[in-house]
């Protein structure tokens, strides 16, 4: 049997592209093995018939790891350790005729939103009965759901719409037939993802129907938690909140990227909301949903973003107390709106040192949060052992990015029992900046 490796480098929506093809070779009779990135070991240990690289093409540094991924491939390919090299994803996407050039040693570097040409470059068919089926890479009891492709937005660092191409909504039934499919394998769990969560719909129903699909998978036996992320703040779709706040599978958490609150920096972005706009919504998510864990994405260093707009973003995160917050640096990225409009004044060390500033605060806000969780009792999803304790999240920390859980049991009574994938009640005993410490019971 010929052995497959799948690569999978940059975001959740790239781990669900690879997942579907997974499926796709493994119903062909063929091995296949998913791996994501840094994960060099099966090239070291075995000979791979065909290795595949599904590469990210967002930002500078997520460029660079998929570059150095290919590179990696190809000196293993020199050496034997690979028998065919095949590149899709963004960055070929993107890339694809000057990748051809200058790193000949890839047999085929295809693109972005084709996942059949995967299967004819192995000379294989895609069997479209079963499109709705994954290989699962992520643990048994959760799974992402991606509910649409592309994006309409105009964001002017984002070189994801011309490279993604325009917002195409997956129909409702296919993607509940998805979720049973996802449920009946043992997933407890949706991560529902795109790369503008709320558009979805506008294209397929001529309104935003993401509080329909919610309501709908929540009818999926088996599914208990049904978590939001990329959720834009432009007109978000308000009825979803009475949703969340009155249905137990909807996680009261919702991933908000905001990116910035100065209306001169919002502007220079494209991001169609202002200060005053954004500081409404999130009055009214946290007045609707009074539990509710708001994750959020800010960028410091874009063009625009003078010394005043970065004190502004300061005291706009110090103010609204955000329960988790990650960040990055602006990187001008080629054939977007702020690489030909505006002129990056930034230099790399005042963006680092904005962005270290940024996660000093948040990190105490983090820790503020994470210690009024102490003393409580709380439902968690127990992912894996590790170390003799347990690790989990509740419905306020969603894997990969958000802390965790980490459990453990003095009686020693459960040992031997595997507690992967169950609920579990739990104790917190104590905090630190990211996760949670707490005993069974």
């Amino acid at each position: 049997m010929k052995t497959i490796i799948i690569n999978t480098l940059g975001c959740s929506k790239n781990r669900v592209d690879s997942e579907r093809i997974a499926r796709q070779i493994e119903i062909a009779g063929y091995r296949v093995l998913l791996v994501g990135a840094n994960n060099d070991l099966p090239l070291q240990q075995q000979h791979v018939d065909i290795y595949i690289i599904n590469t990210c093409g967002f930002i500078k540094d997520a460029k660079e790891e998929s570059i150095e991924a290919i590179f990696e491939a190809v000196e293993a390919k020199k050496r034997g350790a690979i028998g065919r090299l095949l590149v899709f994803g963004c960055l070929s996407q993107r890339y694809a005729q000057t990748l051809r050039t200058e790193i000949p040693e890839v047999d085929a570097f295809l693109g972005a939103n084709d996942p059949v040409s995967v299967l004819d470059a192995m000379g294989l068919t895609w069997n479209p009965l079963m499109s709705a089926e994954r290989m699962c890479s992520t643990p048994a009891h959760f799974a992402y759901l991606k509910i649409s492709e592309g994006c309409d937005r105009n964001c002017s660092y984002c070189a994801i719409p011309f490279i993604r191409g325009p917002h195409i909504s997956t129909p409702l039934e296919t993607l509940v037939q998805e979720a049973e499919l996802l449920a009946a394998k043992g997933v407890k769990e949706l991560i529902v993802i795109a790369q503008d969560t709320t558009f979805y719909g506008l294209d397929l129903y001529k309104q935003r129907s993401l509080s329909t699909l919610l309501a709908r998978l929540t009818q999926v036996d088996g599914i208990e938690w049904i978590r939001l992320h990329y959720a834009y703040p432009a007109l978000f779709p308000l009825d979803l909140l009475d949703l969340m706040a009155h249905h137990p599978k909807i996680c009261s958490y919702i991933d908000i990227p905001l990116q910035h609150i100065s209306n001169k920096v919002l502007s220079a972005m494209r991001r169609s909301i202002d200060e005053a706009a954004t500081r409404r919504l999130i009055e009214q998510i946290r007045t609707r949903v009074p539990e509710v864990c708001l994750r959020t994405t800010m960028m410091v260093g874009h063009p625009g973003e003078d010394r005043r707009a970065f004190e502004l973003l300061l005291s706009f995160v110090k103010e609204v107390h955000f329960e988790r917050l990650g960040a990055f640096t602006y990187s001008e990225e080629e054939g977007t709106y702020a690489a030909t409009h505006f002129k990056d004044k930034t230099s790399e060390e005042e963006k680092q040192e904005r962005y270290k500033r940024l996660m000093e605060l948040q990190a105490g806000i983090s820790f503020a949060y994470n210690q009024t969780r102490t003393g409580k009792r709380e439902r968690v999803l127990i992912d894996r052992r590790e170390e003799g304790r347990w690790a989990g999240r509740t419905q306020y920390e969603s894997p990969e990015v958000d802390g965790e859980v980490f459990v453990d049991d003095d009686s020693g009574e459960i040992e031997s029992v595997n507690l992967i994938g169950t609920f579990q009640e739990v104790e917190i005993q104590r905090a630190d900046i990211y996760d949670l410490y707490g005993q069974l019971g």
